[in-house]
C-alpha cells in the first residue's frame, strides 16, 4: 500500500512532534496540579503547575494556577513574579491582576496592592470575586470607606455573595458603624459562610457585646464556644481570639482558638534554616515586634522599662509595622533604641530575613492576637529563641513561639497545661509600669457630674468587658448601697441609654449611672481619683485600667478565675500588698465590696497605702522590673545557646 508523502519536510514534522508530546506533557502536569489544589496540597501543586509552565512556557492558564499554588503556599514572591510575567504580556487579564494584588495584599504592600487593583484597564469588567478580594485589599490598607464602596459594587452585582458581606462587615467595623457590622456579618452566616462560620461569629459576638446586646450575645457566643470545641490542634482556623480570650473563661478553649490561628498565620511558611554554633553576644541583642510603638496601653506600661534595661549588657531592635507618627511617646521609644526599624511596608518574609541579618538572640511579639498582629513574622523562626509578652493576655497556640513571659499568679505552673509555650515567670507581677506616668492633679466631682457626697463604684473598662451577669452584680451592690453612683466609661459614643433601661429592669433609678467620656492619659488619672472603689470585670479583668485605679489610689476589687485574663487584677494587688481584695468567688465578691462600701475609715486606710506604694511596692518598681525581665531574657537565650530545649523558667 502506497503511503500518502507528507507535506512537511522531516525536521519539520519532528519540531511540530517535539511540541505536540510538550504539550501533552503539560496538560497532564496542570490537571495533576489541579488534582493536588483540590485537597489543598498546595506545595505539590506548585511542582506540577511549574512543570507545565515549562514544557507550555506561553501558556497563561498553567501560568496563573502557578502563581495561585505559590500564593497558597506563602511563596508571595515568586508569585508575584509570575503575576507580573502574564501582566507584562497581557495587561487586560483581570485574573492575573487579581492574583497579583492578593501577592501583595499577603506581603504586607497593601498600598501597592490597591493601586494595581484600582489600575483596572478601560472597559474592564470587574468580577464579584475581584471587587471582594478589592475590598479585603483597601481594608488592609485602612481605606475603609473605599472599601465600604468597592463591596457594594459587588453586592449590587451579586447580593448572595456571602464574603463580600462578610469583608463589609469588617470595613463597618472599622468605621465604627457597629450595628451595620453585625447585620453583615449575620447575613454573610445565613447565606453559608463556608470556612468563615468561626471567624464571622466571634467578631460578631464581640462587637454585639459592645454594643450591649446581651441576649444575642450569649446565643451566639454558644455557637463560638460550639465551634472551638470542634477544633483540633492542627486546625488551621482564623477566628478572634481576643473574642475567645476576653468573653469565654475557659482556658482550654482558649488555647484551641489561638492554636487554630497561629496554624493559620504560619500554614504554608517554610521557616528559615535554625541558627547554629552561633555564640551569645557580650550585649545580647533584644528585637521587638509590635505596630503600637506610640501612645498606646501597652507602649504607655513599657516605656519606663525599657529605658532601663541595662545598656551594657543588651541592645534593643524595635520593628514597628504601624503607623509612623510624630509624638511624644513615639519619640522617647525611639531614642531608647539601638535600632528603631519601620516594617510596614515589608512582608512577613523580608521582616523576618531582616531580624535574621540583625542576628537577634531574643525576638518578642508585643501583640499577640490582637488587631494588626504579624504572627507571620515569627512563623518563619528568624530567631533562635522567640517569647510573647505583654500585649495579649493569654497563649499564642503558636509552636514557633518558645516562651510567654507571666508570673506566679497570672500564669501559674499549675496551668502550664493551656499554654503552647514554655512558661518564663517573672518574680513579681508580669505587667510593667512606668513610675513617670502622670500623678493625680486636683479634681472635682462636680466637674464629672458626680455627687459630692456619694460612694462613687467606678468600672472604667470598655463594653465588651461588661456581661449581664456582672451587671446583675453591680446593680445589686448599688441597691444595698443606697448613697452610691455607678461610674462607667463611654467608650464608644453610645450604649448609655442601653445602660440605663437595664439598670430600670434590674431596679435601679438610671440616674445613678453615670457615664465618662474618653480623655487623656493625665486627665484619666486625675478623675480616677474621684472614685471610692474601683469594681473589676470578669471573665476579662481591668488589666492597664485596674493598674491605672491602683496609680491613682482606689482600691480594686476583683474576682480571679482559672485565665491570665481573669488573674491579671490579683497579679497587681499582689504586687501592691492588697491580697485580701482578691476574691473566688461572686459572693466574695459582693460582701468584700460592701464591706469597703460601710468603712470609709478603711478606704481612707487603702488611699494612702497605695500612695505610698508607687514608691515602695514592687509593682510600681521599674528599677527591679527591668533588672528581672533583662536576666529572664538572658536565661532564655543562655538555655538555647547550651543546645537545651525550652523548659519552663521560675
Amino acid at each position: 500500500m502506497n503511503q500518502v508523502p507528507s507535506a512537511m519536510h522531516p525536521s519539520t514534522q519532528a519540531v511540530f512532534g517535539q511540541q505536540a508530546r510538550l504539550l501533552k506533557q503539560a496538560h497532564q502536569h496542570w490537571e495533576q496540579g489541579l488534582s493536588y489544589s483540590k485537597k489543598s496540597d498546595w506545595k505539590a501543586a506548585v511542582k506540577e503547575f511549574d512543570k507545565a509552565c515549562k514544557a507550555a512556557p506561553a501558556d497563561t492558564l498553567y501560568r496563573l494556577n502557578l502563581a495561585r499554588a505559590l500564593l497558597r503556599s506563602n511563596e508571595t514572591e515568586p508569585a508575584l513574579v509570575q503575576t507580573r510575567r502574564i501582566l507584562s504580556q497581557e495587561p487586560n487579564n483581570m485574573l492575573a491582576r487579581q492574583f497579583m494584588g492578593e501577592c501583595l495584599t499577603q506581603a504586607g504592600r497593601d498600598g501597592e496592592a490597591a493601586s494595581i487593583m484600582l489600575d483596572m484597564p478601560d472597559g474592564a469588567e470587574p468580577s464579584v470575586e475581584y471587587l471582594q478580594i478589592l475590598g479585603n485589599t483597601l481594608f488592609s490598607a485602612q481605606r475603609y470607606q473605599e472599601g465600604v464602596k468597592v463591596l457594594l459594587e459587588a453586592l449590587a452585582m451579586d447580593v448572595t455573595h456571602a464574603m463580600s458581606h462578610y469583608r463589609l462587615g469588617l470595613c463597618f467595623n472599622a468605621l465604627s458603624m457597629k450595628a451595620e457590622a453585625v447585620q453583615c456579618l449575620g447575613t454573610a452566616l445565613a447565606l453559608g459562610l463556608q470556612g468563615g462560620e468561626l471567624a464571622a461569629h466571634s467578631l460578631s459576638v464581640f462587637i454585639r457585646r459592645e454594643l450591649c446586646e446581651w441576649d444575642e450575645a450569649a446565643v451566639e457566643l454558644q455557637d463560638v464556644s460550639r465551634l472551638l470545641g470542634e477544633l483540633t490542634p492542627e486546625s488551621v482556623n482564623w477566628n478572634s481570639v481576643f473574642a475567645a480570650v476576653t468573653l469565654l473563661g475557659d482556658p482550654a478553649l482558649q488555647r484551641k482558638s489561638a492554636q487554630a490561628c497561629a496554624n493559620f498565620f504560619a500554614h504554608g511558611i517554610k521557616p528559615l534554616a535554625p541558627v547554629v554554633g552561633r555564640p551569645l553576644p557580650t550585649r545580647l541583642r533584644v528585637g521587638m515586634v509590635s505596630c503600637d510603638f506610640h501612645h498606646h496601653a501597652t507602649t504607655l506600661l513599657l516605656a519606663d522599662v525599657l529605658e532601663k534595661l541595662d545598656r551594657d549588657r543588651f541592645e534593643l531592635h524595635l520593628y514597628s509595622h504601624g503607623p509612623d507618627e510624630d509624638s511624644p511617646m513615639r519619640r522617647r521609644i525611639k531614642a531608647v533604641a539601638t535600632q528603631f526599624l519601620e516594617v510596614g511596608n515589608m512582608s512577613d518574609a523580608q521582616v523576618a530575613r531582616k531580624i535574621r541579618e540583625d542576628e537577634i538572640d531574643v525576638l518578642i511579639d508585643l501583640k499577640g492576637h490582637t488587631i494588626n498582629g504579624r504572627l507571620g513574622i515569627f512563623a518563619y523562626r528568624p530567631a533562635p529563641v522567640q517569647a510573647t509578652y505583654l500585649g495579649f493576655p493569654g497563649t499564642s497556640g503558636a509552636t514557633y513561639i518558645d516562651y510567654m513571659v507571666g508570673d506566679a499568679i497570672v500564669s501559674p505552673l499549675s496551668e502550664a497545661q493551656h499554654y503552647t509555650e514554655k512558661l518564663a515567670l517573672l518574680p513579681h507581677c508580669y505587667q510593667p509600669n512606668d513610675r513617670k506616668r502622670p500623678l493625680p492633679q486636683p479634681d472635682s466631682r462636680a466637674a464629672h457630674g458626680l455627687p459630692e457626697d456619694a460612694l462613687v463604684l467606678c468600672a472604667f473598662n470598655q463594653p465588651f468587658k461588661l456581661s449581664p451577669e456582672v451587671f446583675d452584680v453591680w446593680c445589686d451592690l448599688l441597691r444595698q448601697t443606697p448613697n452610691s453612683v455607678l461610674w462607667l466609661l463611654n467608650w464608644l459614643g453610645h450604649g448609655d441609654d442601653i445602660l440605663r433601661q437595664e439598670a430600670v429592669k434590674r431596679g435601679v433609678d438610671p440616674q445613678r449611672l453615670v457615664f465618662a467620656r474618653k480623655v487623656h492619659i493625665s486627665e484619666h488619672i486625675s478623675r480616677f481619683a474621684l472614685a471610692d472603689i474601683y469594681l473589676d470585670s470578669w471573665p476579662c479583668n481591668g488589666h492597664t485600667t485596674a493598674s491605672d485605679a491602683l496609680w491613682a489610689g482606689v482600691p480594686v476589687v476583683t474576682y480571679a478565675g482559672h485565665s491570665f485574663a481573669q488573674r491579671v487584677a490579683s497579679s497587681l494587688l499582689h504586687n501592691v500588698g492588697m491580697p485580701d481584695l482578691i476574691c473566688q468567688d461572686v459572693e466574695a465578691y459582693k460582701a468584700k465590696v460592701l464591706e469597703l462600701a460601710g468603712d470609709a475609715p478603711r478606704r481612707q486606710a487603702l488611699r494612702a497605702r497605695l500612695y505610698q506604694s508607687r514608691d515602695e511596692a514592687p509593682l510600681f518598681d521599674s528599677d527591679s522590673y527591668a533588672r528581672d525581665f533583662g536576666e529572664l531574657l538572658w536565661r532564655m537565650a543562655e538555655r538555647q545557646a547550651q543546645g537545651l530545649p525550652p523548659d519552663h523558667l521560675t
